[in-house]
């Protein structure tokens, strides 16, 4: 019987929040994507619709700790 890992990594088709580069900036109190978008893919990250970005990358705090241990 074949182990099914595919339900513990992240999915690529996940909302913004757990994107690497969606940051916080203090001066404007506001999140956003830190990438240059061209003009179709920032209309389509104020749209909501980031369902199929290419860009997106799961970000992973622990990846960063385990790198200084």
């Amino acid at each position: 019987m074949a182990l099914d890992f595919s339900k513990y990594t992240p999915k690529r088709e996940s909302s913004c929040e757990s994107c690497e580069f969606y940051v916080y900036d203090e001066y404007t109190e506001e999140y956003s994507c830190s990438l240059s978008l061209d003009e179709d893919e920032m209309g389509d990250f104020l749209g909501g619709n980031t369902s199929g970005c290419k860009y997106y990358r799961y970000y992973d705090e622990y990846k960063s700790v385990n790198k200084q241990i």
